[in-house]
C-alpha cells in the first residue's frame, strides 16, 4: 500500500461556551463520535485536560467534522451527555484518555471501541495511531513534537491541525476493523476486550500503596519499612490535596534517608540529604515529624499478597504452553499479549476459577486445550514445517520413555 500524507483536515475550533453546548445538542444525535484528548500532568498529580478533539460523521461514511474543543475556555463537563448516550465513542489507546474524562467530565463512555485493542485481534502489537493509519489507510500522519506545550495559548495552525489529524480518519479505521473482525469472527471478541477496559476502575490511586512504586522503599526492612510506608502514603495523600507531582513534595532520595535515619527535630531533617527549605514550608516540616514519630512505633505494613507460587510438578508445563500460545498467536494472526499473558497462563495453571482463561472465548481457544494438555488428554508434537502442534494423546512412549508405556 502506497503511504501518503493526508490532506490537512478541516476542523472546527470551539472556545465558546454557547457553541460548545450546541455542539454537545449536535453529537447527541451521532451513532459514533471518535475522540482524542491532550494532557499534561508534568506540574500536577491529575492529569489537566488541555485541548478535546471530536469527529462525527454527517452522513455514514462520508468525510467526518471536526471540533477541536479549548478546556480552558469553556466548561466541557457538559460533555458528559454524549458519554451517558447510547453513542458509540471511538478512541485510540483509550485508558489514560478515559481517566481524564473521568475528572473533566465526571464519567467516562457507556460504549467503547478502542482501535488499539482492536488490532491485537487482527495480528498488531498495541500499534501506534501513526502506524494504525499507515497500515488500514495508507495514511502517514505528520509528526507531532512530544514536547508540545499544549497548555500555551494561543496554539498556532499547526498544532491544532495535528490535534485534529488524531480524530479525522478514527471512524474510518474503526469501520475497516470492524468488516475484518466480522470476516474473521473475531468482532466479538474485540468488543469484550473494550468492554473490560471501560469497566475498569480509575479511581485514586491508594496511599498506602505509594511505597511499593519505590525501589528504594520496598528494599528497606524492620522500623526503616514502616517508616517509609508511612511517609509515602502521607506525601502521596498531601500531593493528590495540593494536585502536586509528588516529587515536589518530597524527592524519594529524602523518604529513604528520613527511613533509615528518622529524624527527631526540625533541624535534623533540614539536614536530611535530598531535602531543602522549600520542602518544609507552612508547617509541613512539623507534619513530617510527626508521621514518622508515629510509624517509628509500628511494624512495616506489607504489600498484597499475590498470586500463590505455581506448583512444582506444573513449572514445566508452563514453558510448554507459553511456546505453544506464541504459536497459536502466530497462526491466527493475533497479538499474543491480547490472546493471553504469561500471568493468564498461570492463573489458567493455578486452576483461578475467575481467570481470563478460565470464561469465554479464551476459555474455548486457549483454556480448554491447555487443561486437556495438563491433564494428559493432549500431547505437543513438533511439526516438520517448524510448528508446534497440540494433538491427541497417543500414549506410546518412544526412546528411553517407552519403559514408561502402561
Amino acid at each position: 500500500m502506497t503511504r501518503r500524507p493526508p490532506e490537512a483536515p478541516s476542523y472546527e475550533l470551539v472556545a465558546d461556551q454557547g457553541r460548545f453546548d450546541a455542539l454537545v445538542d449536535e453529537l447527541l444525535s451521532q451513532p459514533a463520535v471518535a475522540l482524542d484528548t491532550e494532557f499534561h500532568r508534568e506540574r500536577t498529580y491529575f492529569p489537566q485536560l488541555a485541548l478535546l478533539q471530536l469527529a462525527w460523521d454527517v452522513e455514514p461514511g462520508g468525510p467526518s467534522r471536526i471540533a477541536v474543543v479549548d478546556p480552558l475556555a469553556v466548561d466541557v463537563h457538559g460533555l458528559a451527555a454524549v458519554l451517558e448516550s447510547d453513542a458509540l465513542i471511538v478512541l485510540h489507546a483509550a485508558d489514560q484518555d478515559l481517566q481524564v474524562l473521568d475528572l473533566a467530565c465526571g464519567r467516562g463512555p457507556s460504549h467503547l471501541y478502542d482501535t488499539q485493542i482492536a488490532a491485537g485481534f487482527l495480528g498488531l502489537s498495541t500499534p501506534s495511531l501513526g502506524a494504525l493509519h499507515e497500515r488500514v489507510l495508507g495514511l502517514h500522519l505528520p509528526k507531532g513534537d512530544r514536547l508540545t506545550d499544549w497548555l500555551r495559548r494561543p496554539l498556532d495552525d499547526a498544532q491544532l491541525a495535528y490535534a485534529a489529524s488524531d480524530v479525522a480518519h478514527l471512524l474510518r479505521i474503526r469501520d475497516r476493523q470492524v468488516e475484518e473482525l466480522t470476516a474473521r469472527g473475531r468482532l466479538a471478541w474485540a468488543l469484550d476486550e473494550c468492554e473490560a477496559v471501560r469497566a475498569r476502575a480509575r479511581g485514586a490511586r491508594a496511599p498506602e500503596d505509594a511505597w511499593t512504586r519505590v525501589k528504594e522503599v520496598r528494599q528497606l526492612r524492620g522500623r526503616a519499612l514502616a517508616i517509609g510506608q508511612a511517609v509515602t502514603a502521607w506525601r502521596e495523600q498531601r500531593a493528590a490535596a495540593l494536585d502536586i507531582p509528588v516529587r515536589f513534595v518530597l524527592p524519594d532520595l529524602a523518604i529513604v534517608a528520613i527511613a533509615q535515619r528518622p529524624p527527631a527535630s526540625l533541624d535534623a531533617l533540614r539536614s536530611v540529604r535530598g531535602l531543602d527549605g522549600r520542602f518544609l514550608k507552612d508547617g509541613t516540616g512539623r507534619e513530617l515529624l510527626a508521621v514518622v514519630q508515629d510509624a517509628s512505633g509500628r511494624a512495616p505494613t506489607r504489600a498484597a499478597a499475590g498470586p500463590p507460587e505455581l506448583e512444582r510438578e506444573l513449572r514445566p508445563a508452563l514453558g510448554l504452553v507459553a511456546a505453544w500460545l506464541s504459536q497459536l498467536a502466530h497462526n491466527l494472526e493475533i497479538d499474543s499479549a491480547t490472546l493471553a499473558t504469561r500471568g493468564d497462563l498461570e492463573a489458567l495453571l493455578r486452576g483461578d476459577a475467575d481467570g481470563r482463561l478460565a470464561t469465554g472465548w479464551r476459555a474455548e481457544l486457549v483454556g480448554e486445550p491447555v487443561r486437556r494438555l495438563v491433564q494428559g488428554e493432549a500431547a505437543l508434537a513438533f511439526a516438520p514445517e517448524g510448528q508446534l502442534l497440540l494433538e491427541e494423546r497417543s500414549y506410546r512412549p518412544v526412546g528411553p520413555d517407552a519403559s514408561l508405556a502402561p
